[in-house]
């Protein structure tokens, strides 16, 4: 099996090569929105990650993808078979990490780096305000763990926002319940206990950090210690209730992604 089928890769459009990478719960389709933008000037590079979407998911391995490092190791895989270009590197959420580690791991396959919502740290820790407390994630995940689908239904709205938008509540909803629940608890582990605030200054490709003024999973304080930390760091704060402004907010995420490529 190539790294192009296990992680059910499709490529479109010509010029400089961008990969969009999805985040927990989701799948390559949550780029519909920007894709095709983009498409018209780039090599997009779209793919579902190992667990997710229409991903091989007989590749999935728990001891791999105990950490995010498998993950960003499956990307660095898919970009050499893709392209020896190197790759502007769209991460939502979660991703945007696998986004930064892939970087580190192969910093000749990336030229930049754009995070929608990132989070190094989701857990408040003396000064940093991760936006929960550990108990709070610790009862997350309890929750997940007894009722996914429960879990689900009651999440995936409240992490989507966009309240004038109700119908992608729903689409995230149905995105999560589609995943296999095991594989999404222990991805949800490993996401929401990850702490990569030490690898963020080893970062040297120039970076945005794409924030909504209203964000649960990723309150504001965060880019901002993630704008003070990464050394090529540009923080954009967009007008948006919710954590999916790719889907909520596609013309602004859009316009910000723009403006901060043409400065490269």
């Amino acid at each position: 099996m190539t790294a192009l089928q296990r992680n059910n890769v499709h490529v479109q459009g010509d010029g400089p090569p961008m990969v969009f990478v999805h985040g927990f719960g989701c799948d390559q389709s949550m780029w519909r929105l920007l894709a095709p933008h983009f498409a018209e000037r780039h090599k997009v590079i779209l793919l579902d990650l190992v667990g997710s979407g229409h991903s091989d998911l007989t590749a999935y391995d728990p001891q791999k993808y105990s950490t995010l490092q498998g993950y960003a190791d499956d990307l660095c895989e898919v970009l050499g078979e893709v392209t020896s270009a190197p790759v502007i590197c769209v991460g939502h959420s979660v991703s945007s990490m696998i986004g930064m580690l892939a970087n580190l791991k192969c910093p000749d396959q990336f030229l930049a780096q754009l995070m929608v919502g990132p989070s190094p740290c989701y857990i408040n820790d003396g000064d940093y305000v991760g936006g929960f407390e550990r108990a709070d994630i610790e009862s997350l995940l309890e929750t997940l763990e007894s009722n996914y689908l429960g879990w689900s239904s009651t999440m995936a709205p409240a992490i989507m926002g966009a309240p004038d938008q109700p119908e992608l509540g729903v689409e995230l909803t149905n995105s999560f319940c589609r995943t296999d629940p095991e594989i999404a608890k222990q991805f949800a582990r490993v996401t929401f206990l990850s702490d990569h605030r030490a690898d963020l200054p080893r970062l040297q490709a120039p970076t945005l950090v794409l924030q909504c003024s209203e964000d649960i999973i990723a309150p504001t304080a965060v880019g901002e210690y993630m704008k003070r930390t990464v050394p090529n760091c540009t923080l954009r704060l967009i007008d948006n209730v919710g954590h999916c402004p790719h889907l909520s907010a596609p013309s602004a995420s859009a316009a910000a992604m723009e403006q901060f490529l043409a400065s490269l």
